[in-house]
């Protein structure tokens, strides 16, 4: 358990780098531009790597292991998010200029909501064993789910207002139009809402229904809260450059869903052998435990980066192959039209 100095100064980075990204990045509403998405995401992407490696540094080399699966599988979950959050974007008609500024605040309230999840797991698996038992059986439901999900992958996933914006509408007035970037505006002597409160609140209460696969998911790899949290702080950080980068690409990663389910399928595994190689329950072996074998952190980050592995491969040669195919149709059907018109 790392010490309270840690947790403060940490904390105190990740508060920073959002501060950073909002005064700095977006402080200027615009459409940013491929490069720039490329820049930001790597710099991200750099920053968490260099912090998995320092872990290796202060000769922690097992728990940067957990950090780098952790982060892998949260930022694969990330990925699979930012469909739906296309969705919101799209539904509401968020102006493009505006993307950046509603990406990164309700990122922000996702972070601080996903903490308060991290912070009631840890204390339910530290007190009740058997709770493992619970997350693995969720987490096998999910990956059944996701695996159904990409069977349909064309079709575009519908977005319906959650509790939280549902409860807002009910309780302010809310404006029929953007008002220059404005979260409240005063009009006719009443305080309303704009539809970009609203937007943000959509995708932070989004992300929380998000964390209940996600944060049984990086538990099991690691039961460390620092390092789920991390794992999560990291992962969120460059989300929104990601959504940017990704934006086109995400059409083309046809098999995202089938690899995400064998991901959270085998941590859902993972996490029952845990549970019975930690097994208190009186009606399984008698209360006692089972020994079983339980992959240790370098076979799952292993596993992670093989199955994430091919089905982004696998995804960019099947559309690039459709694509392919596709232009040879169109203009094979262009020659023949030509053909019959010499005829003609």
């Amino acid at each position: 358990m790392e010490s309270g100095f840690v947790w403060a100064i940490t904390i105190a980075a990740i508060i920073a780098l959002f501060v950073f990204d909002f005064v700095v990045v977006v402080s200027k509403p615009h459409v940013p531009t491929f490069r720039e998405s490329v820049r930001w995401s790597l710099f991200y992407i750099g920053l968490a790597l260099a912090f998995g490696a320092s872990m290796y540094w202060w000769n922690l080399p097992h728990k940067g292991t957990e950090f780098l699966a952790g982060y892998i599988t949260e930022k694969s979950l990330s990925v699979d998010n930012l469909f739906v959050f296309l969705v919101i974007l799209t539904r509401f008609a968020v102006p493009p200029k505006q993307r950046q500024r509603v990406l990164l605040i309700g990122i922000a309230i996702a972070l601080v909501l996903r903490g308060i999840f991290i912070a009631a797991g840890a204390a339910a698996l530290s007190t009740f064993s058997w709770v493992f038992y619970i997350f693995g059986a969720f987490l096998l439901y999910t990956a059944w789910h996701l695996a159904r999900e990409g069977e349909s992958n064309d079709e575009e996933p519908e977005y319906k207002d959650n509790l939280l914006v549902r409860t807002v509408r009910r309780i302010w007035p809310v404006t029929d139009g953007y008002r220059d970037g404005h979260f409240t505006v005063r009009e006719a002597g009443v305080r309303m809402l704009t539809p970009l409160a609203l937007v943000i609140l959509a995708i932070g209460g989004t992300d929380v229904l998000f964390a209940l696969d996600s944060i049984p998911a990086i538990f099991g790899i690691t039961q460390d809260p620092y390092i789920v949290f991390t794992a999560n702080a990291f992962a969120l950080l460059g989300l929104r450059q990601l959504f940017f980068l990704v934006d086109g690409l995400l059409s083309r990663l046809i098999y995202l869903s089938y690899g995400l389910a064998l991901v959270l399928g085998f941590i859902g595994v993972k996490l029952v052998l845990e549970a019975l190689h930690q097994n208190t329950i009186p009606f399984i072996n008698g209360g006692e435990p089972v020994e079983v074998w339980t992959p240790s952190s370098a076979v799952s980050l292993l596993v992670i980066l093989v199955i994430l592995g091919v089905a982004a491969t696998a995804s960019l040669l099947v559309t690039r192959k459709r694509h392919r195919e596709h232009l040879l149709a169109l203009q094979n059907g262009e020659a023949a039209e030509s053909a019959e018109d010499e005829k003609a």
